[in-house]
C-alpha cells in the first residue's frame, strides 16, 4: 500500500490538468478535474497499486480482468471518451456519441498531464500522440465516436508539430470557440 505516493501522484494530475484547463478558460473543468479519485472506491484501490509509472487501474485490470476503480471513474467523469456512449434509439444498441467540446478540450489536458506526470523530464509534446497510437494498437477503439477520433488525432498531432502554446492557443480559439476543424475530406 502506497497511499501517500498515491495521494502526491494524483494531486499532481490534478493541479497540472487544473493549470492546462485554466490557460484555455475551462476554470470550473480544471477545479473539479478527477475529484473522483478522492473518493474511497477509486482511491485505495490506488494506493494499493500504484507503481508509479503507470496508472494502478491497469495493474488492477491485469490480475481481476478488470478495474473496478476505472469503472467508478469513467462513470463520472464526462472528460473520458468512454463515458460518452448512449443507447441508439433506432438500433437498441450502445454506440459512441461525439463529446462535447468542453469534456473534450478537458479530455486532451488530462492525456498531456498524464504523460507529463508519468515520464517526468523525459517528457515531449508527442508523448500524448505516441500514446494515443500505441492504445490503439492494442485494443479496439470502436468505443470512442470517430469525429471525436479524428479531432483528437489532429489536436494531439498539432501538439506534436507545433508545441503546446500553439496547441493551447488553437484550444481556446478554435475549439472552445464552436469552430468547425478536423473536417473529413469530402
Amino acid at each position: 500500500m502506497h497511499p501517500w505516493k498515491h495521494f502526491c501522484t494524483i494531486t499532481r494530475h490534478r493541479w497540472k490538468v487544473c493549470s492546462h484547463c485554466f490557460r484555455v478558460g475551462l476554470y470550473w473543468r480544471g477545479l473539479t478535474h478527477d475529484l473522483s479519485k478522492y473518493s474511497p472506491t477509486e482511491f485505495w484501490t490506488g494506493a494499493k497499486y500504484y507503481q508509479g509509472t503507470r496508472s494502478p487501474n491497469s495493474y488492477e485490470r491485469e490480475l481481476y480482468g478488470y478495474s473496478a476503480a476505472w469503472m467508478h471513474h469513467k462513470g463520472r467523469n464526462r472528460h473520458h471518451y468512454e463515458y460518452w456512449t448512449d443507447i441508439d434509439p433506432k438500433t437498441k444498441v450502445y454506440r459512441a456519441v461525439p463529446m462535447p467540446r468542453k469534456f473534450f478540450v478537458e479530455m486532451v489536458m488530462d492525456r498531456i498531464a498524464a504523460c507529463k506526470i508519468y515520464h517526468g523530464s523525459a517528457y515531449t509534446d508527442a508523448d500524448a500522440l505516441n500514446y494515443l497510437v500505441h492504445a490503439e494498437e492494442v485494443r479496439d477503439g470502436s468505443m470512442m465516436h470517430p469525429d471525436t477520433r479524428r479531432e483528437l488525432l489532429y489536436v494531439l498531432t498539432m501538439l506534436r508539430d507545433r508545441g503546446e502554446k500553439e496547441t493551447f492557443r488553437f484550444l481556446r480559439e478554435v475549439v472552445l470557440a464552436g469552430k468547425p476543424f478536423a473536417v473529413p475530406a469530402q
